[in-house]
């Protein structure tokens, strides 16, 4: 059974950051980094053969976006 590896980019006071388990937080300055970088490490996990999925939330905590990166 394979789990999905979920990457999360949430707002910090400051700026942004991308969190995966296992994983140590980057911080971005923009949204826009952040979420080119999150995408960038669910190719990567998927070109590994892990399901990942990007999930993304605005200032006020809500998820405005999810996107699924298949293994293979």
């Amino acid at each position: 059974m394979t789990y999905t590896k979920v990457i999360w980019v949430s707002p910090l006071a400051d700026g942004w950051t991308v969190r995966c388990a296992e994983l140590e937080p980057l911080v971005f300055r923009s949204g826009r980094q952040a979420e080119a970088q999150a995408r960038a490490l669910a190719r990567c996990l998927s070109g590994l053969g892990r399901d990942a999925q990007v999930r993304i939330q605005d200032r006020a905590m809500n998820l405005v976006g999810a996107q699924d990166y298949p293994a293979g």
